[in-house]
């Protein structure tokens, strides 16, 4: 099992879209063990994308991702890291194929509605950031019994 730190970001929730998004989370298989609204300060900003902070772009990343509320989530599941970027399609939404959750959604590089953990490191560090340890809910997902073979 593995989890990851997927925010919905300002244009995922001023757009109306944050049920969609995570409807497809949930119909994966996938288990939302925590959950918040929050707004991100330049403060937090820069801690999450601190290897973003030099580059050129940053200012606009942080201004946009401070604009309006995030919703934070730590999911859970098998392989999560890597089938949640999946789902999420090419960073660039003009590239992310169709069915995948940027390809259906977005047009823009920036503004690409989710940010999704990269690696098992990159989790850990991110939900740190956002979640305290007695956040997790973690729970048997009884769904899941009947999605896969016991053995996968």
């Amino acid at each position: 099992m593995q989890r990851s730190l997927v925010l919905l970001k300002p244009d995922c929730v001023q757009r109306g879209l944050m049920g969609k998004v995570i409807s497809r989370f949930e119909e994966k298989g996938l288990a939302i063990i925590a959950m918040k609204m929050i707004h991100v300060t330049p403060e937090l900003s820069a801690k999450h994308y601190a290897e973003h902070a030099e580059k050129p772009f940053y200012p606009s990343l942080e201004s946009f991702i401070t604009s309006a509320p995030v919703l934070a989530m730590a999911i859970e599941g098998l392989e999560a890291i890597t089938v949640i970027r999946d789902m999420l399609g090419a960073t660039n939404g003009l590239k992310a194929a169709p069915g995948t959750i940027r390809g259906d959604f977005s047009s823009s590089r920036q503004m690409n509605l989710v940010h999704a953990s990269d690696s098992e490191e990159s989790a850990k560090r991110e939900l740190d950031l956002y979640f305290s340890e007695g956040e997790f809910c973690s729970f048997e997902n009884a769904m899941v019994a009947f999605m896969r073979a016991a053995d996968e």
